[in-house]
């Protein structure tokens, strides 16, 4: 990042035993802080940023709610440190510098060597000769360093672009709590607790939940958040007491391939999840209160991968679903047939492989569905008419990605708490916030970038109860935490030894989370740190992703070769288990729930199976 971002804050480490009354010299010292670096980091804005005018809407706090008696002003987070915080720490900002300097001293030092070994005879023709050589070399590498330099600037711009001020702290630990306790404002406690930065940067591994024996590719808590519900390579899907540790409910989800989601529907007495796989197809398990899987039932068939599900937020027997074969189905377990296909998705005449989909949680009629190009689609179930724009109500898509001749796709996208914004993750780009209100073709609000997304088909997700903070997982193994309104790294934790981390599952009602990648287990997340993050090592992860990503740039085949060869090597590996399990014995019957619009050349597996408890 650029200079002009200021330096790495540090914690006041009394500030949190401050008495309720001193809350007022804390906030004026707080702001003034961020007043002044503000404005440095200003004069490295970009001139869309300056551009954007009333175009871009503050974020609505979740703190900003009025409390009583005016206490609102006093409500500021001493666990946060003060404004800014840059990518690295001084010393390694000082350090690069004097490594820098060394170099040339180094280089510099050999020249003068070669000077010094040249040989004293010989006649003025080779003299000449070597010192023409001489000189060559040391053209060459003067260019060669200006290189170096003018791409160290470049990358240093590329950081620092697009970038606001960190919006000054707003929940403050002591005032808060001891408000609670006399029963001000306790309604809206755990909902600023939630969404206060000093808790996300205060963010680490709290413990691991070991069950499996594939990638876990699919983590989802229950609406109480008192059950996780993971599922894997290992076609085993897992409900978790999370809190304890400990795993009460195994079963196999009846898929030939691997899982991709296993979600509960709400208000449904967390009886009921609804699985998705590679093998396209779309399977519910209904559990029962003695902690056992009755059975699961194919209900829908996609002619490709099913990567993901879409829940409406009210509804305990309705959800969509979809496909690469670009299908959404709308599936309704009332129904004596639940899939009826909503929209095939394509562009012109081309059909559009689809990896994402989610329900608009303010217009459940309208959902977003993202794939193989650039565009997010947005359509309304009672409004869809291939024959008018195929369907589309709006499309959005950054607007130096809709004429780019590199292939690029969305692997994930969601839909804020509110349904007022968009967020969207591309396969080797950068994570892009829409505001969902916006006309058709409108451009991009805000953009988060530092991680790579290429090995896999790579989630994102919002964390924080108004959606304060965006988070996704990265190919170098790291966990990301960027402020919304800002676009800054807040946090940023190591979260895989296998290199990747695709899955990303904030606790609906708590400040923690569960991640999972390439490792074969679950790990959780809290706010339990004693100081806040340094952010150590972040600026040479981010430039490292940043060089392999433009030099992956160049090559111009299929970006998702290597998505797929990954996924068939994970599926070797995992073929033996996978075959042994299936000669375990387990029943199935003719009953068929699929759709009319499945296929009955890529069937499956049993449409009904019969599952046994761990």
């Amino acid at each position: 990042m650029a200079e002009a971002d200021g330096k790495s804050s540090v914690l006041n480490g009394g500030s949190e035993e401050q008495e309720p009354g001193e809350g007022r010299h804390g906030e004026g010292d707080a702001s003034g802080s961020t007043e002044g670096q503000g404005q440095g980091s200003s004069q490295a804005a970009t001139p869309k940023e300056a551009g954007e005018g009333s175009g871009d809407k503050p974020m609505a706090d979740a703190e900003g709610e009025t409390g009583v008696d005016g206490e609102e002003e006093e409500d500021t987070d001493s666990m946060d440190g003060s404004g800014l915080y840059s990518l690295t720490e001084d010393g390694e900002r000082e350090s690069e510098g004097g490594r820098r300097e060394r170099g040339k001293e180094k280089d510099g030092g050999k020249r003068a060597a070669r000077k010094r070994n040249r040989p004293a005879g010989g006649t003025n023709h080779s003299s000449s000769s070597d010192e023409d050589e001489d000189e060559e070399d040391e053209d060459h590498e003067e260019e060669e360093e200006e290189e170096e330099e003018e791409d160290e600037q470049a990358m240093e711009a590329w950081l620092g672009a697009e970038l606001r001020d960190l919006r000054g702290p707003a929940w403050r630990a002591v005032p808060s709590l001891c408000s609670r306790e006399i029963g001000r404002d306790s309604r809206q406690f755990v909902r600023r607790v939630c969404g206060a930065r000093g808790l996300v940067q205060r963010l680490e591994l709290q413990g691991r939940l070991e069950r499996h024996t594939g990638c876990v590719n699919t983590l989802h808590f229950n609406p109480s958040g008192t059950r996780l519900a993971s599922g894997s390579d290992d076609l085993r899907v897992v409900i978790w007491d999370w809190a304890v540790r400990r795993a009460e409910l195994e079963f196999d989800s009846g898929h030939k391939s691997n899982v991709f989601q296993a979600k509960f529907l709400p208000h449904s007495g967390d009886s009921t999840l609804a699985m998705c796989a590679r093998d396209g197809q779309i399977r519910v398990a209904e559990l029962s209160a003695t902690q056992r899987c009755k059975n699961t039932k194919r209900v829908a068939q996609h002619k490709g991968a099913a990567h993901k599900l879409a829940l409406e937020p009210d509804s305990p027997c309705s959800f969509l679903s979809a496909g690469e074969d670009a299908v959404v189905f709308g599936i309704d377990l009332r129904l004596d047939r639940p899939a009826n296909k909503l929209v095939f998705v394509k562009e012109g005449d081309k059909k559009v492989g689809l990896y994402t989909i989610f329900v608009n949680p303010a217009n459940t009629h309208q959902f977003a569905v993202g794939g193989r190009d650039q565009y997010i689609r947005i359509y309304d179930q009672r409004k869809i008419n291939e024959n008018d724009n195929n369907g589309v109500l709006k499309k959005f898509c950054p607007s130096h990605l809709v004429s780019s001749a590199s292939k690029t796709n969305i692997t994930c996208l969601v839909y804020s708490h509110d349904g007022s914004e968009l967020l969207a993750s591309y396969n080797d780009e950068d994570i892009y916030l829409f505001d969902s209100s916006h006309s058709d073709g409108a451009d991009y609000c805000r953009r988060y970038k530092g991680h790579r997304n290429n090995a896999t088909v790579k989630g994102v997700n919002f964390y924080g109860p108004c959606s304060e903070f965006v988070v996704s997982g990265s190919d170098c193994g790291h966990i990301y935490l960027w402020d919304k309104f800002s676009a800054r790294i807040v946090q940023f934790m190591e979260g895989d030894g296998g290199g990747v981390v695709n899955c990303l599952e904030p606790h609906p009602h708590l400040p923690g989370m569960a991640t999972s990648g390439l490792d074969h287990d679950v790990k959780l997340w809290a706010p339990t740190a004693e100081n806040p993050t340094a952010l150590k090592g972040l600026k040479e992860v981010m430039k490292k992703n940043k060089r392999e990503r433009d030099a992956d740039s160049v090559h111009h085949g299929d970006q998702y070769d290597t998505q797929l060869l990954w996924f068939l090597m994970r599926h070797m590996r995992n073929r033996r288990t996978q075959r042994a399990r299936r000669e375990g014995g387990e029943g199935d019957t003719d009953e068929s729930w699929s759709s009319p619009d499945s296929s009955d050349e890529e069937d499956g597996g049993p449409d009904h199976v019969q599952c046994m408890s761990s």
